[in-house]
């Protein structure tokens, strides 16, 4: 039991730190792209740490790597992990293995839309 809420604690830190990759990078280009400039500097104004994280993206984007490769690995460890034989128990450990890898996709999709916007995009436009 203590197992699961482990990896339950990583995938949402996961998701988290990955969503940082996308504040920091996809949200700025995608308002000043839409001509929402104004809005983006009072954004910046009553949020500080917007500022923090944009400055130090490299850092956000090492971690948030770290975390998605080191969630990958417990996911990958307990793909086949067995479950409980009670059916109801099975079936919350199946619909937790699948919330889990949803939650996992979406981390990664985060994650490399903020990667394209950091890195790649400033080079293309």
């Amino acid at each position: 039991m203590k197992l699961a809420s482990t990896n339950k604690f990583f995938t949402f830190l996961t998701l988290f730190s990955s969503t940082g990759t996308l504040i920091c990078c996809a949200l700025p280009a995608l308002l000043v792209s839409l001509g929402m400039g104004a809005v983006l500097a009072g954004l910046a104004g009553n949020v500080p740490g917007l500022i923090w994280i944009s400055e130090n993206k490299l850092t956000v984007f090492v971690f948030a790597g770290v975390m998605l490769a080191f969630n990958g690995f417990l996911l990958w460890k307990n793909r086949n992990a067995p479950c409980p034989i009670d059916p109801e128990l099975r079936d919350a450990c199946i619909s937790g293995r699948k919330f889990s890898s949803r939650v996992y996709i979406l981390s990664v999709l985060v994650f490399l839309i903020g990667f394209f916007f950091a890195f790649i995009a400033p080079k293309i436009f």
